[in-house]
């Protein structure tokens, strides 16, 4: 039971206890439909190349997507959050300060105006992986050979795929 051991006690998931995952699996199952339309755009990598996790175990919390590439953990707030706002500060702050950058958008946010919500996470993935000394890859959906390019950085190197 050594890789057990190492699941529960890495910094993916802050050491989240059983039942905690066992919640997490549920929501996964069960999850809004706002939250799926979001899903759809970063799921298999399809956000810039960093892969998320939904519905992922931190500590005692459950975050709604999660990078740990990035340092980035995304909340989706429908209109139960209007009722617990010291909740969600107290929330935020602890996972800011395990190191995390909490990102939040209302369900309104990502219904009408998907194209922004999407915009301002790459921007922060953008400004993490600089930040971090990660290079930023850029891919498109076919996978079959790498050719060295420049991003739109400016920055050379191994981001866009030869047809």
């Amino acid at each position: 039971m050594i890789h057990s051991r190492r699941i529960n006690e890495g910094k993916q998931n802050l050491g989240a206890s059983f039942n905690i995952k066992a919640k997490a699996r549920d929501l996964r199952k069960r999850m809004t439909e706002v939250k799926k339309i979001l899903w759809t755009h970063l799921r298999k990598k399809q956000m810039s190349g960093f892969y998320f996790r939904r519905q992922h175990p931190y500590g005692i919390y459950i975050l709604d997507f999660y990078c740990f590439e990035a340092n980035l953990a995304l909340e989706v707030d429908g209109r139960i959050h209007l009722d617990q706002k010291e909740y969600d500060d107290e929330r935020t702050r602890f996972l800011e300060s395990s190191g995390l950058k909490v990102l939040r958008f209302n369900n309104e946010d990502i219904e009408i105006c998907p194209d922004w919500v999407l915009g301002e996470i790459r921007n922060h993935l953008i400004t993490r992986s600089l930040n971090r000394g990660i290079p930023f890859p850029i891919f498109t959906r076919e996978r079959r050979r790498w050719k060295n390019s420049i991003s739109p950085l400016g920055e050379t190197g191994k981001g866009v795929k030869s047809e």
